[in-house]
């Protein structure tokens, strides 16, 4: 087999850093976590992304995967080494390999913010095959802000997660596209004028929640106080979830702000526990 891996190195910390990992993120995210920045093919480009596993295995232990979504286009957004080997180490240091792409942009293509760059997820899936400990049977996926609207598009299209988390995420983008100053810019660069509204339509998870996985369990988490991307956004998706059948969890954060930095453990703690339930019970 022809690996879609095509570079992984480890990230290496110095003693500063260890601290900090282990201050931010928790001592597991330091001592039982492998993370590692790779590069992958999709479509044909070369992606950037992270790869983390649990360093301490058994013999033929697997754990269930992760896929984890950023946010952001482009640059902005871009997850950095240093907090790719928190984040990604404290899942993995919650027993779970964790596949993360940077998007196409990050070294070719272009970022379509929702189009063709959805597959640079969905070309994450096979890299699990290459990995002898990856448990290719159990599947979550999370996405924070712009990487919720992706993680919707996703489960659209794949039924294979059994859970999904959404962290302040975009379910109607005209919202943020329209109304604040630097997601406008980006949008209207993005595209042209005469199909705006139709790739807006596009990407917009509301407009098609009839079409989401119905037997994964979706987790939404919003701070109360994001002016960035309306509470609101979370609050119509769960209506329309609710409308579908398909079970969720709603979760609104008081005075939480978009990145959510002063609920930080709790938004930890829901995760952990929703990963729990649905990949490990």
């Amino acid at each position: 087999m022809t690996s879609r891996i095509i570079e992984r190195s480890e990230i290496p910390l110095t003693p500063q850093q260890e601290k900090m990992i282990a201050s931010g993120w928790g001592i597991d995210a330091r001592e039982k976590a492998v993370v590692e920045k790779i590069i992958y093919l999709s479509d044909g480009l070369r992606i950037e992304g992270y790869l983390a596993y649990p360093k301490q295995q058994k013999e033929n232990e697997k754990f269930p995967c992760i896929i984890w979504n950023r946010g952001g286009a482009g640059a902005k957004g871009m997850i950095d080494s240093f907090a790719a080997r928190g984040m990604f180490g404290q899942l993995a240091g919650w027993g779970y390999v964790v596949f993360a792409s940077m998007y196409r942009g990050s070294l070719e293509g272009e970022d379509r913010i929702g189009g063709e760059d959805v597959n640079d997820v969905l070309n994450l899936i096979p890299l699990a095959d290459e990995l002898p400990f990856a448990d290719t049977t159990k599947w979550g996926i999370e996405g924070w802000s712009r990487g919720g609207l992706m993680t919707y598009l996703i489960l659209q299209k794949n039924y294979n997660f059994k859970c999904a988390v959404f962290v302040g995420a975009i379910s109607d983008v005209r919202m943020p596209a329209k109304n604040t100053p630097s997601m406008t810019e980006l949008f209207k660069h993005a595209f042209p004028k005469e199909i705006f509204e139709a790739e807006m339509f596009n990407r917009c998870a509301v407009e098609h929640a009839d079409k989401l996985a119905k037997e994964t369990n979706y987790l939404l988490i919003h701070g109360g106080g994001d002016d960035i991307i309306s509470p609101l956004q979370s609050i119509e998706m769960a209506k329309k979830l609710s409308e579908n059948e398909i079970n969720y969890r709603l979760v609104v954060l008081e005075q939480g702000t978009h990145y959510l930095k002063n609920h930080r453990n709790e938004v930890a703690a829901l995760r952990k526990h929703w990963y729990e339930k649905y990949l490990k019970d």
